[in-house]
């Protein structure tokens, strides 16, 4: 049959060029209507005879490869959505065998030991962006034990991303990001609760932020970063923050709850021209590198080990391989989190 053969000469050309599934079906499915169109209005012409078969052959053809696309799809979007419970042992009854040898490198560390694993356990964590800088971030906490962790994200894989997102592969094209994330931690890690969310995090998610013992910013737009940070100081909780752009990368904390500076206090206002990754471009690896030194952050905030970002930020130039740490402070005059966010509205974000 000549219609089949040129169906499966275009699914073959779709993988042998790597083309995204959704297209090759997309191509396959126009074949078969036009097949199946053909039958129909002409059953009898040379062309439907050339394209072989009959009007009731395509349609049952259809209704099974139908059949099989909706099967494979919905057990994907439900292994996506699967989340194990956690280990099923109280806050205060030790770690489980399983959870001993698993973190048994960061039990002998003084700093962390098994207090601060049960603290990693027990802790919840918002991650923004499971893109450049929270694939790392997400693998690097899934992989500590961070218990009960959010993740949030709107957009979906693309090919694009594979090039620095390290928690995706080539097979995810076209998934929410958020679930394909979820499920990587998961297989990584099952003594986790992880949520996945295919939104944005607006200033208007306070009462979601609030439920959370830490925020980590993993978004690439200054417009995102400031409602996030405003959503932070409203509801009172620490914020893990990281920036990449070419060669460069920043990573800070901000809690003005605490003593420490908020963003705006920094950069109270977006820059003339706030180019995202996909115009100023970024070399694979760095993303990588600032992702899991804010990774490594959030693990000494919630576990209390050495000396964290509060107060100050480091600056990485991937470029020549130099780091350098300045000191940040909170500003009284800050429309965020200065006395003059009480007695004024705060401007609106793009």
């Amino acid at each position: 049959m000549t219609g089949v053969f040129l169906i499966v000469m275009v699914l073959i050309l779709g993988r042998v060029l790597d083309l995204p599934r959704r297209i090759t079906l997309s191509v396959v499915a126009l074949l078969w209507l036009g097949m199946l169109s053909l039958q129909l209005l002409a059953p009898g012409s040379g062309a439907a005879a050339t394209v072989g078969g009959n009007a009731a052959g395509w349609l049952v053809l259809g209704a099974v490869v139908a059949l099989v696309i909706g099967y494979r799809r919905l057990l994907r979007r439900l292994r996506a959505r699967a989340t194990p419970a956690p280990a099923p042992v109280s806050p205060d009854a030790g770690l489980s065998p399983d959870e001993l040898e698993r973190y048994a490198r960061h039990l002998v560390l003084h700093q962390i030991g098994g207090a601060g694993q049960m603290r990693l356990r027990d802790a919840r964590v918002l991650i923004v962006g499971a893109g450049g800088l929270g694939a790392p971030v997400c693998l690097y906490l899934a992989a500590a034990g961070v218990g009960r962790m959010t993740l949030a994200d709107d957009d979906t894989v693309s090919l694009s991303n594979l090039q620095r997102q390290v928690i995706f592969r080539n097979d995810l094209r076209g998934e929410p990001k958020a679930y394909a994330a979820a499920e990587a931690m998961l297989r990584l890690n099952p003594h986790l609760d992880v949520t996945p969310l295919t939104r944005r995090i607006t200033e208007r998610d306070t009462d979601l932020i609030a439920a959370h013992d830490l925020v980590i910013d993993g978004t690439d737009s200054f417009g995102a970063r400031a409602a996030i940070n405003r959503a932070c100081v409203a509801a009172g909780v620490p914020l893990i923050w990281g920036a990449i752009g070419q060669w460069d990368g920043q990573v800070s904390l901000f809690d003005p709850a605490r003593g420490g500076p908020c963003m705006a206090c920094l950069f109270p206002q977006a820059p003339e021209r706030d180019a995202p990754c996909a115009e100023a471009g970024v070399v694979g690896a760095l993303p990588g590198i600032i992702g899991s030194i804010m990774a490594l952050e959030a693990i000494k905030h919630l576990t209390g080990a050495g000396q964290g970002l509060r107060g100050r930020m480091m600056i990485f130039d991937g470029l020549y391989g130099e780091s350098r740490m300045i000191t940040t402070a909170q500003d009284p005059a800050c429309a965020v989190c200065g006395t003059q966010s009480a007695l004024e509205p705060a401007p609106a974000q793009p």
